[in-house]
């Protein structure tokens, strides 16, 4: 970054230090330089050039090369795809344990997100052995709640939390035996109700394809 600098405010200052006479004489021959610096170019291709012919590249064209990027401390990102599941850790400093949760986003059947649901597990929770955090539109009927079922079984509610600019939360706690209902089901209802057309409900489904192993990765946390 310093070479670069100086090599910009170096070439500034010859510019601005040439004299009336030397302007002329370069602008005389600058067609010329930058035709033969061109031919010069086409004529004697790079290193990567000649790698990009040898690849079936023969313009010597760069067609760029894959960027590693850097996670920062605090950065949430993907660790992993656990069947239908995503496992989204927090990168931390140094050979630390990354906190991990379990996620999958749920759209109206044509591809449309509509909510998201993150789940961990609990350290020393009583009856609740995990924990999960559902987002839904800010646009949710809040006195209707959330009702989930597991492969059409008996329904639960929950209550919503709170809501900000985002959408609205519930944060809700499964018992050992809702957990077990999760590791045996195929798919998850979760039903929330709009508040303009309180008549109607919005059944997402919730895939649990992966569950298992999914929950056996995520962090435990204390509550």
């Amino acid at each position: 970054m310093t070479n670069f600098r100086n090599a910009v405010v170096l070439s500034t200052a010859l510019i601005f230090g040439m004299t009336g006479a030397t302007f002329a004489q370069e602008t005389a021959t600058e067609t010329e330089t930058a035709v033969e610096a061109e031919a010069q170019a086409v004529e004697t291709p790079t290193e990567g050039a000649d790698a990009g012919a040898a690849e079936g590249n023969p313009t010597g064209l760069s067609l760029g090369e894959e960027a590693e990027q850097e996670l920062a401390a605090g950065q949430l990102y993907i660790k992993e795809k656990v069947g239908d599941w995503e496992m989204r850790c927090v990168k931390v400093d140094g050979e630390g344990e990354e906190p991990c949760q379990m996620y999958q986003l749920m759209d109206d059947g044509a591809g449309s997100p509509v909510a998201e649901v993150s789940m961990f597990r609990l350290k020393d929770g009583g009856k609740a052995k995990a924990g999960a955090t559902i987002a839904v539109p800010l646009e949710t009927s809040l006195p209707q709640q959330l009702s989930i079922t597991v492969d059409g079984g008996k329904a639960r509610r929950y209550p919503y939390s709170f809501c900000n600019q985002v959408g609205c939360f519930a944060r809700i706690g499964l018992t050992a035996e809702d957990v077990a209902s999760f590791k045996r089901g195929n798919t998850a209802t979760m039903t929330i109700v709009p508040a303009l057309a309180q008549e109607q409900k919005v059944e997402l489904t919730l895939s649990l394809t992966g569950f298992t192993a999914a929950y056996d990765k995520v962090s435990v946390v204390e509550p």
